[in-house]
């Protein structure tokens, strides 16, 4: 959402790139561009005059002048402020004391109520709470339908006594939801409530007469993050009609240029709480001012990935994993290498866990053409190997090759991909677990298995200096190994897929050591 504002903001900070010391006039120039990049991003007159007085008032002071790199104290500056604009501290929800938590959910037609209503649902219960959806959108067709659908989804219970479309009390069905609560012992109550196309006294209404009737300890204002700068003024018109606490911003994964979410907290003086980002009802989230200016200054949100991760990921399968690449548990095989990418895939789209790292904002092109479908295809390519072959790739020859690539639909070019890949990868990552730095990467004297390190470089060294195979002296023994090196090169030339490291396959075959549960594979 935005993209084009980070854009902006990061070409600003480049010119300020390599100055010892900055002048009036890269202040006045900086505090141009970084206006000119907020009011592009649709955010509220008000609201960028007062930034951009902040970011030049704090800029001319000490903090930069006296500062070693003066463009690096100016991004933290902007990152200060931007902050500050989205509501400085993260504002968590009340919980009432006695009784059920009732939350109302209000806001406009198409802003996505029904919907957040389910991931609000679903993030309370993965928090041991125990909530109750409540259908008091009665007007629009199927909407009672939608929110039973999601309930089913997200294993939460739905009160919806009246069919809608049109028929029935809000009120009344809100005020009922209240005791069918109490009397099932939920702890959480969340009404979902009717919008308009456009703020009318009916809407007003309506909502604050479901508001007296049930006493929420919360309202949230849901706002449609894409609709720009109506987004405030229908955030203020609901503020001045009926009240709320806090705002829940949807559709953040949109392509809108995200004015509304930078405006809307400055002008109402309501923060937002919560963020909507997918369409999944697992995308939702706690809405954390200081993560979201570090995506839009393009430092990733590096917090919220981890966050992620230690939701998704296996913590023993994790263990497991290291173990063998730092050669305590065994080789690291393509199983592993499958549950690893198994439990990768838990955590979401690649492109927008690519997108939480630093500086992918300069990627944003490549990230957005990524096939997520290229996760599949390898998993098919694996998944088309025999235990033996998953176990010890060395085995997979031609033939082999051939059999996995008709079996998973793909082409032979791409299970040599992903073989050679999977070797050069975990490589990499054994050299790294054993603290032998990346390999590649100039050895230091007295490294072993780093290039030019230690013994074994002296050996490599040494072996270069060849200048091609030796020859035997006797007439009878070279012809031997002459005929054995034609053997060797006819059974090269023999595998389409080539066998640079001269490996005797039916030899690696017949000495393969199988995993010690294999025997089961056998009978």
């Amino acid at each position: 959402m935005f993209a084009t504002l980070s854009d902006r903001l990061a070409d600003t900070f480049k010119n300020l790139r390599g100055k010892g010391r900055l002048s009036e006039a890269d202040i006045d120039a900086t505090a141009r561009e970084i206006r000119i990049a907020l009011l592009e991003a649709d955010v509220a007159l008000p609201v960028v005059k007062d930034f951009v007085a902040a970011v030049k008032e704090r800029a001319r002071a000490d903090e930069v002048s006296q500062a070693l790199n003066p463009a690096q104290q100016i991004i933290k500056i902007v990152h200060d402020e931007l902050v500050e604009i989205l509501g400085g501290e993260t504002r968590r929800l009340r919980f009432a004391k006695s009784g059920p938590t009732v939350i109302m959910l209000a806001g406009l037609q198409g802003a996505g109520k029904t919907t957040l209503a389910a991931k609000l649902a679903l993030w309370l219960k993965d928090q041991g709470k125990a909530p109750l959806l409540v259908a008091c959108d009665l007007q629009r067709p199927n909407a009672v339908k939608q929110l039973q659908v999601n309930g089913e989804r997200v294993g939460v219970p739905v009160f919806a006594p009246e069919p809608g479309n049109g028929v029935g009390d809000p009120v009344a069905v809100a005020r009922a939801a209240i005791e069918e609560a109490r009397r099932k012992l939920h702890d959480i109550v969340i009404v979902d409530t009717a919008g308009r196309l456009g703020v009318d006294a009916e809407l007003m209404q309506q909502a604050s007469d479901i508001r007296d009737a049930v006493q929420p300890d919360e309202v949230l204002f849901v706002v449609d993050a894409m609709i720009g700068q109506d987004a405030v003024v229908t955030a203020q018109a609901f503020l001045d009609g009926v009240g709320y606490d806090g705002v829940v911003l949807t559709k953040l994964d949109g392509d809108a240029r995200g004015g509304a979410a930078l405006s809307i907290r400055q002008v109402t003086g309501r923060p937002v709480m919560f963020a909507s980002s997918g369409e999944k009802l697992t995308d939702f989230d706690v809405f954390y001012p200081d993560r979201m200016a570090s995506r839009i200054l393009d430092m990733g949100d590096v917090l919220t990935l981890i966050e992620q991760a230690e939701k998704a990921f296996d913590q023993e399968e994790a263990m497991k994993a290291a173990a063998k690449l730092s050669g305590q548990g065994g080789e690291f095989t393509l199983d592993d290498f499958l549950s690893q990418m198994q439990q990768v895939r838990k955590l979401g789209s690649m492109s927008k866990i690519l997108g939480m790292l630093p500086g992918m904002g300069q990627m944003r092109e490549q990230l957005e053409n990524f096939d997520e479908r290229e996760i599949d295809r390898i998993q098919g390519v694996i998944h088309s190997m025999t235990p033996a072959e998953r176990a010890n790739p060395k085995i997979i020859d031609g033939s082999r090759r051939a059999r996995i690539a008709k079996g998973s639909g793909r082409q032979v070019s791409d299970v040599n991909q992903l073989v050679d890949r999977f070797f050069e990868a975990r490589k990499m990552m054994m050299q790294m677990a054993r603290g032998g730095g990346i390999p590649g990467m100039p050895g230091m004297p007295g490294m072993p298995g780093m290039a030019g390190g230690g013994k074994r470089g002296k050996a490599k060294q040494q072996v270069k200096k060849g200048k091609g195979a030796k020859r035997s002296g006797n007439p009878a023994r070279a012809a031997q190994e002459a005929a054995a090196a034609k053997q060797k090169a006819d059974a090269a030339a023999a595998n389409p897929f080539g066998n640079p490291e001269g490996i005797d396959y039916e030899t690696a075959a017949a000495n393969l050591e199988l995993p010690q549960d294999f025997s089961k594979f056998l009978k």
